[in-house]
């Protein structure tokens, strides 16, 4: 793992994917083509793509029975002993719709509203992400959505979702679910189809695909987030323990070759350590080809001369997750300016908030934690203005308006206030 001086520029910043000519080209000729045919669309990209051919997209109440026979008692209890602490942390987000009055009558005030539909991604096909439904469905719920959609693709041999999504799903309070993906998936919950009812909103990760579909439908409907590969900082001073940094930091190097993991010390014993703890530490894991390429790639360890530059460095790297592994975590805290999501001492590894902690997953990725936040409930409603005037208040005010209307060249806005100063 490399080591470098902070004289060196600190990075997590990877090229963002746009795609191809190719790949975009694609992506708008599935949406155009979802758009026009409908069920018709879907079930031919589902042959062509996954080499299924459905008949139904939708998954039925004996599938959903079906998964809870399958599921593994303890597991079943983990599940929801996590969507529970998933559950409690964002009901304390939840926004209420407020008003005041002053002493002329005037009424303004900012009504809160949940959005009605709301269409949650589930990347799958290979792999199941029964915490992505968790961390989509859940705050989505709690701001009061009424309709949630889960589209995800199915397993190419069985045409069948895992059961562990199916699960998770239900208990999160989603029963529309869709056996679905890619950037047709978008496509649909984005403009409908004969069987899948149009959305609001998209959230949820996917493909470069699924990407460029989120873009491309941008306007017609919301989204969450273009994100991109996972990343971690890690800020630790001679009390950390080298094995453990090294672990916490390959937990991210495996998500994908494009994966970034950084540590950031003014200790250059720590850091000699810690890239020997992490070369003898690849040998041994499953996916030890992606990590490596993750970390050979965008790998670093930064040194820095002292703990106030290396709190600076990583408010530069602004990272998806930080973790603070030093004497005197807690107290560094509030120096950090920018990251997705902090973990503090070293009873909290990131794996904690990826599943079970309560906080979202769904973080800025790629330096975009400097103005962006982690999925939350806010993400999930929308707000309107409330204005009301007393005739009092318009007469005193009335002219002010009038006159600031005309600075803007706008006569009729004017004359909408004087008609009434004259009534």
């Amino acid at each position: 793992m490399r080591i470098l001086k902070v004289s060196d520029q600190p990075s997590i910043k990877r090229s963002v994917d746009t795609g191809t000519e190719e790949q975009r080209a694609a992506v708008k000729a599935i949406i155009e083509a979802v758009r026009k045919d409908g069920d018709q669309a879907l079930k031919a990209y589902s042959l062509e793509f996954d080499g299924l051919s459905l008949k139904n997209f939708a998954v039925t109440e004996e599938e959903k029975r079906e998964a809870y026979k399958e599921m593994d008692d303890n597991i079943l209890a983990v599940i929801r002993e996590a969507a529970a602490n998933i559950r409690q942390f964002h009901e304390k987000q939840l926004q209420n719709s407020w008003m005041t009055t002053d002493e002329n009558g005037t009424i303004l005030g900012q009504k809160v509203t949940p959005l009605d539909s709301v269409g949650l991604y589930v990347p799958g096909g290979t792999a199941a992400y029964p915490s992505s439904v968790l961390m989509n469905v859940i705050p989505a719920k709690v701001a009061g959505v009424r309709r949630m959609v889960i589209a995800t693709p199915p397993d190419k041999k069985t045409g069948k979702l895992p059961s562990s999504v199916l699960v998770a799903a239900q208990e999160a309070g989603a029963e529309e679910i869709y056996k679905v993906g890619g950037a047709q998936a978008i496509a649909a919950l984005a403009y409908g189809t004969e069987t899948i009812a149009p959305v609001d909103k998209i959230t949820g990760p996917g493909n470069i695909y699924v990407a460029l579909a989120k873009r491309e439908v941008f306007g017609d409907v919301d989204i969450d987030m273009i994100a991109g590969p996972s990343e971690i900082a890690i800020l630790a001073d001679d009390t950390a323990i080298p094995n453990e940094v090294a672990a916490d930091l390959l937990s991210q190097a495996e998500h994908d070759r494009l994966s970034c993991s950084v540590l950031v010390t003014p200790s250059d014993t720590l850091a000699a350590a810690v890239a020997s703890e992490v070369k003898n530490q690849l040998t041994a894991l499953p996916r030890q080809e992606i990590a490596r390429q993750s970390i050979e790639n965008y790998g670093a360890i930064y040194v820095t001369e002292s703990m106030e530059k290396a709190v600076q460095t990583v408010n530069l790297l602004a990272p998806e997750h930080l973790e603070i592994l030093a004497e005197n975590a807690m107290s560094l805290v509030g120096q950090i300016r920018h990251a997705g999501a902090i973990f503090i001492g070293r009873y909290s590894p990131e794996p904690v908030g990826d599943y079970f902690a309560g906080p979202n997953h769904v973080l800025p990725t790629n330096g975009t934690a400097r103005f962006s936040s982690p999925l939350s409930v806010e993400d999930f409603q929308k707000k309107s203005s409330i204005v009301f005037y007393s005739e009092k208040a318009l007469k005193e005010n009335g002219e002010k308006i009038a006159a600031f209307a005309r600075l803007e060249g706008l006569e009729a806005h004017a004359r909408a206030i004087e008609t009434r100063l004259k009534g």
